[in-house]
């Protein structure tokens, strides 16, 4: 065992070494042997990571009246601001999925957290609208660097557990969600507006940036697959051109890429404009709206965990299991929308039981979805299947806030949100249950493929 020694708390580098030496590893003859706790203190980690960096990302959506009124601006240009992160995330996603296919993934989390830290502080110091758009827009550089985080994730949990941690991981952005509330409606006062907060949430992306790239440690790409826990400590499996154009042979990523471009909408939208939609068309005081935004947003994540567990559940019966619950959930979502959009202003009791239940099926898909594409994907390109995905998903999603802003002015933010919302949301269920439906063969393919590949090596290693 590594000897204990002390340490100055202030001295990150030493402190994050010795968490992952002593608390975390052992020694072996052969190297370094990942302890089971280990895995959870790095999904810790990237649980902190995310949940403060969707912090800053949603934080915005609370002070969007605050900053229309600094700023003058209308309903179209407010949307304009999202939509502006959000393409350039799309645009970066493919470039980040070949990177942490091709590096190190963890000090390529550690550069995508610090770039969060310095756009979102940049937001802050601007003074026109103009340089307020293109410093928000640029925080869509570290909004496509997800897939390295899931990527390496899976490297630390099997696949049968898999749709559950992918859940814990996604509890970040409904709660997230919540903490920017916090942010927004009790601290901001005390940190002298919108424009304190952000500089806080921005500090907060530098200093998980050292944590990070001191404390994570690189795994092997599949080490926890069954076919390759044998292999994975001398094999290694880095981003490859004829992988990545095999993925198109995978027949269910194509309708599950095409309902990814409808599939964040609804959460886009929820996370931008309902704020506004409850102060400007339901009537509801601030103080109204935070214990209600606050339950939804504790159901929603409690929906992302729940839809997480069931997939993994159903997926033991079955190799459609976790598509089997994205679509209910999604179609389920679409159903809740639609009914709690219809509920009278004056009915707020009735609305403020239906919304959380609403919520609950935001995220319900989420973490299935994911845990199905790398149940039908080769380890050395799953950041760029991941890529794929979330790109899609973004050139979809970024004009959500737009198209519902561009609605609001010629109508208003109910008939904005239920057309652009439900609309999405049925096409979105309707091309996973078709996923649903290919599902079986494309996962049989991966698993004999990797199989093939452990019964190479070892004939390899066999002695002459």
């Amino acid at each position: 065992m590594v000897a204990p020694f002390f340490i100055e708390i202030c001295d990150i580098p030493r402190l994050a070494l010795f968490l992952s030496t002593r608390k975390f590893l052992f020694v072996h003859s052969k190297g370094f042997f990942i302890m089971k706790r280990y895995r959870w203190f790095v999904l810790g980690v990237f649980f902190m990571f995310m949940l403060l960096h969707q912090a800053d990302k949603l934080i915005i959506g609370p002070i969007v009246s605050d900053i229309q009124a600094e700023f003058n601006i209308t309903d179209t240009e407010t949307g304009a601001i999202a939509t502006g992160a959000l393409i350039i995330a799309a645009l970066l996603y493919p470039v980040w999925g070949y990177l942490y296919d091709k590096f190190a993934r963890a000090k390529l989390i550690a550069l995508a957290s610090l770039i969060w830290g310095i756009t979102t502080s940049a937001s802050a110091l601007v003074t026109s609208f103009p340089a307020f758009f293109v410093a928000r827009a640029s925080t869509g550089i570290d909004d496509s660097s997800y897939p390295g985080v899931y990527s390496l994730v899976s490297d630390y949990f099997g696949p049968s557990i898999r749709g559950k941690i992918y859940g814990i991981l996604q509890l970040s952005a409904p709660l997230g969600y919540l903490i920017g509330l916090v942010l927004a409606l009790m601290l901001a006062p005390m940190l002298g507006g919108w424009r304190g907060v952000f500089l806080l949430t921005g500090g907060l992306g530098v200093v998980l940036s050292v944590v990070i790239y001191f404390s994570v440690r690189e795994m092997a790409r599949g080490k926890s697959e069954p076919e390759l826990a044998q292999i994975a400590e001398v094999a290694t499996f880095k981003f490859s051109w004829k992988e990545a154009r095999a993925l198109f042979k995978r027949r269910a990523l194509i309708p599950l890429f095409v309902q990814g471009f409808f599939g964040v909408f609804p959460l886009n939208i929820f996370s931008f404009w309902f704020f506004t939609y409850l102060e400007r068309e339901r009537g509801l005081t601030e103080d109204a709206v935070l214990p209600l935004m606050g339950i939804s947003v504790i159901t929603m994540a409690i929906g992302a965990f729940v839809g997480g567990w069931l997939g993994d559940k159903l997926f033991k019966r079955t190799k459609r299991g976790r598509l089997m619950v994205g679509t209910g959930g999604v179609l389920m979502g679409a159903l809740l929308m639609f009914i709690s959009l219809s509920i009278p202003p004056s009915n707020g009791e009735l609305f403020a039981l239906f919304l959380p239940i609403t919520a609950f099926f935001v995220l319900f898909s989420g973490p299935n979805i994911v845990a199905t594409i790398y149940d039908i994907t080769v380890p050395e390109v799953r950041s760029t299947a991941l890529s794929l995905q979330y790109f899609i998903e973004q050139i979809g999603a970024a004009s959500a806030p737009l198209l519902v802003g561009v609605i609001a002015d010629r109508s208003n933010l109910t008939n904005g949100i239920m057309i652009v919302a439900l609309s999405t949301w049925v096409l979105c269920g309707l091309f996973q249950f078709v996923a649903l439906l290919l599902i079986p063969k494309d996962i049989t393919d991966m698993h004999n493929q990797l199989q093939a590949r452990a019964d190479a090596f070892a004939s390899d290693a066999r002695p002459a």
